[in-house]
């Protein structure tokens, strides 16, 4: 591995150095690779069958790139100082996963993250050595700056109603395009229309709009033609523009955060223009926004050619303006202002002084944007969106219970973790309340709960080194050498920030962004030789060589096959829309069970496939088929609830609900905020236990009635927790009482004699309105109970007697009823 660090010295090998025809080979396909990768929905690891394709797809490229850079590469890796160690100990971070297979809560989705890794680890190695090469390095940024903009111009498209020229630009590449448009770049929530462009999540494309913001900044800032500064300076208002149709308070509350951070490493003057760039464009943009918002609106419910070319009017002519005024400031007014700030540049703590100031500025900025009638200037939409920031926003409160509930997740699963997907898998066993997220919206915490402790103390203790030694070197380098690789600091750093928020890192293209971009802050970190652990040249090369070589050929034999899992399960979804042939749709499921035996939805779409195949010919033999396939693949799959579910609709299909009622009970604690799974139980208890009854077996009736009052009494509980909720924290799905389940409830402690019970459960359900027959025996079962205890209710008998003539009758024979 090339070894330049910060300095001259490193800087004139880097000249002196001559490319091979392998090194251009090896750049195009970083180059091709990162225009391919955000158009796949930026490889979003969703946990379902229709995003894995892409992401294996990426993985065989990735290992390709691996491949391709060995042979470049291979007289030149050394491990002999600590950026060289670095390219070994990013492998830790795919073995941690690999490490927590042992007690993966699902193996599929953590077997997933063990390729994920495996490409965010190839991105680090490569972009290690390719970024500390002058020319390599000055590519890729382009590379990057130019995805990002065509990134930001896709989502605008989308906005003025022009998806179907956006699909037709990307359909040939682009998996995510459907009916000739690429699906959800415009998203529809609660809120209204948001802006995601390639992401499909409003709240992702934030902050990736945030990261790129700062680096059109830093451009502006920087270059030194006057077309690079004024284009630069032009693409400050379509982003910014984005960033407030995307409605994210999450982008517009950490935006400000990564701002000042980002100022600490500047001089004054440079953090004055940072300034005053952000406030021209954010200025303009909020000048049109509204009209900009408006048109977007009406043009996604209806296009209009005219309305169209209106917008992008409004938008390019502001745009061109800010532009000329970038242009205009950086030659006339930064040398000046460079200059007169020189002597102050000098001191110490001259760089601590504006941002500080910076906050305050914010702060008032903030205030009056949120507390005063400023806010009218905006959308309507952005300034609803703006004053609900608080922290006893819904949204807010929901995230703190996410991160408390990934700490009890953590608790249970804490040296090695719960394997790749552990949330997605486990979060309905601890959660505080129903909600539905299949995404911990915390980055970090994810992390910690699918590695534990150990894998994320390998983690924190790279991505810190990194930018601990990063720092160190920045602050010993010139202008030139500060400015070369400062793009990955503003990249990782806005990605990561945001990640304490939200779920940006489950796109896997935004995972490659961070480690490309750890690969380029470590290409030109300040490191010291390790001569503890030095080898020969000759020895390193091999044994490095060797190891990540057949790393990556096993991670590529991997993923083709993976890919041609996904493609199996993928076409049979489709065969089953068009085709009733038994045959014809088992054969891709086949295929697929064959290389992943655990797939979740090609176990459903088979079991299910048994399971019609039975109600048709009651050939036991496809039963037996169906149960088998799912009991096996629960084993890896444990916590899979539509599994379960198969699995119980197959018992009741067979006629064997007390093998359903198991199976139910012993999983209720893995989805205890699920009604209905409590509703199955308490129902299918009734039944079997009533079913003994008459039995005469009275030792069994007793076992299905007591698990299934327990679980009604673990319902109340809940409901009852959900009355201490903060205010404004939405309670999530349904959790509530039926009148079918207070009704067995009660009637199952009757039949136990335990009439205190009974009528504790049964008054739940009384109603004011008396016309429903269940609404009528409730009560009836209640004033059973109720004689039972030698009590009454005259005044709900008397209305009882009013729908049911016999009700004074009825109550008596129950009451008289001895189990």
């Amino acid at each position: 591995m090339s070894n330049p660090v910060y300095g001259k010295k490193a800087a004139a090998s880097r000249k002196a150095e001559t490319r091979s025809a392998l090194f251009w080979a090896l750049i195009s396909g970083i180059v091709l690779f990162l225009a391919w990768t955000p158009f796949q929905t930026a490889l979003f690891n969703g946990n379902k069958l229709q995003f894995e394709k892409p992401i294996f797809w990426a993985a065989i490229l990735a290992c390709l790139l691996v491949i391709l850079w060995i042979a470049q590469s291979y007289k030149s890796i050394q491990l002999k100082d600590q950026r060289d160690w670095l390219a070994v100990s990013v492998l830790l971070l795919p073995v941690t996963y690999i490490l927590s297979l042992i007690s993966a809560a699902s193996h599929v989705l953590a077997m997933n993250m063990v390729i994920i890794n495996c490409i965010y680890a190839i991105m680090f190695i490569i972009g290690l050595y390719v970024l500390s090469d002058k020319m390599g390095n000055r590519i890729i940024q382009a590379t990057t700056m130019t995805v990002a903009y065509l990134i930001v111009g896709f989502g605008l498209l989308h906005w003025f109603g022009q998806g179907t020229t956006a699909g037709a630009i990307t359909k040939w590449f682009s998996n995510t395009v459907q009916y000739g448009t690429y699906a959800h770049a415009v998203m529809t929530d609660s809120n209204g229309l948001r802006l995601t462009s390639v992401f499909q999540y409003a709240n992702t494309y934030a902050a990736f709009l945030m990261a790129f913001l700062f680096a059109a900044v830093f451009f502006v800032t920087t270059s030194r033609k006057w077309y690079g500064q004024a284009f630069h300076s032009f693409m400050l208002v379509p982003i910014i523009v984005s960033l407030l149709l995307t409605l994210s308070r999450g982008g517009l509350v950490m935006l400000p955060v990564v701002f000042v951070l980002l100022l600490l490493f500047l001089k004054p003057a440079k953090q004055l223009l940072w300034i005053l760039y952000c406030g021209i464009a954010g200025v303009a943009s909020l000048i049109i926004s509204k009209p900009v918002t408006e048109l977007g609106l009406k043009l996604n419910e209806t296009f209009s050619g005219s309305g169209a070319l209106k917008g992008w009017g409004i938008l390019l002519g502001t745009s061109a303006i800010v532009g000329l005024l970038g242009w205009v400031i950086q030659r006339f007014i930064a040398p000046k202002l460079e200059q007169s700030l020189g002597n102050w540049s000098a001191r110490k703590t001259s760089n601590l002084w504006i941002p500080i100031g910076s906050v305050v500025i914010g702060g008032m900025l903030i205030f009056l944007f949120i507390g005063t009638g400023l806010k009218n200037v905006l959308p309507q939409n952005i300034s609803v969106r703006l004053e609900n920031i608080n922290f006893n926003q819904h949204s807010v409160l929901e995230r703190f219970t996410f991160y408390k509930d990934a700490l009890k997740v953590l608790a249970d699963y804490p040296l090695i973790g719960a394997g790749g997907g552990a949330w997605a898998s486990l979060y309905e066993q601890y959660q505080n309340n129903p909600y539905t997220s299949r995404q911990a919206h915390n980055f970090f915490l994810q992390y910690l709960i699918e590695v534990g402790i150990f894998g994320f103390v390998v983690f924190m203790s790279f991505i810190l080194f990194i930018f601990y030694k990063y720092i160190r070197g920045y602050i010993k380098g010139n202008e030139e050498e500060r400015n070369s690789h400062f793009l990955y600091l503003i990249i990782v750093l806005s990605i990561l920030i945001h990640s304490i928020l939200d779920f940006n890192m489950s796109y896997v293209f935004m995972g490659i962004l961070v480690f490309l971009g750890l690969g380029g802050m470590a290409a030109v970190m300040d490191s010291k030789p390790v001569k503890k652990w030095s080898l020969q040249d000759s020895t390193a090369r091999g044994i490095y060589s060797a190891v990540v070589g057949l790393c990556a050929i096993i991670v590529l034999v991997t993923s083709i096959r993976y890919v041609q899992a996904a493609e199996a399960g993928t076409d049979a979804r489709r065969i089953v829309q068009v085709s009733t042939s038994f045959e014809e749709i088992k054969a891709p499921l086949d295929k697929d069970l064959s290389i992943r035996p655990s797939h979740p939805d090609s176990i459903l779409l088979l079991a299910s496939l048994y399971q019609t195949i039975y109600t048709q010919n009651q050939d036991e033999g496809f039963y037996n088929a169906s149960v088998d396939l799912l009991n096996t693949a629960l084993k890896d799959e444990p916590y899979n609830k539509s599994m379960l579910k198969r699995l119980v609709e197959g018992y009741e299909m067979k006629q064997e609900p007390e093998q359903a009622f198991e199976v139910l009970i012993e999983n209720a604690h893995k989805f205890k905020w699920d009604i209905t799974w409590y509703e199955q139980i308490i129902n299918k208890g009734y039944d079997l236990g009533t079913k003994a009854l008459g039995a005469g077996d009275t030792d069994t009736k007793d076992k299905y009635f007591k698990q299934a009052t327990e679980v009604f009494t673990d319902v109340q509980a809940g409901i009852q927790h959900l009355t201490t909720l903060p205010e404004g924290q939405l309670q999530g799905n349904p959790f509530e009482n039926t009148p079918e389940m207070i009704l067995h409830a009660g009637k199952m402690h009757f039949m136990m004699n335990q009439p205190e019970q009974a009528a504790n459960a049964l008054k739940i359900g009384i109603q004011d309105d008396l016309s429903q027959p269940s609404a009528q025996e409730i009560v009836r079962w209640y004033l059973a109970a109720l004689n039972k205890l030698d009590q009454n209710d005259e005044v709900l008998l008397e209305k009882l007697k009013q729908v049911d003539p016999n009700a004074e009758q009825n109550v008596k024979q129950l009451s008289d009823l001895q189990f």
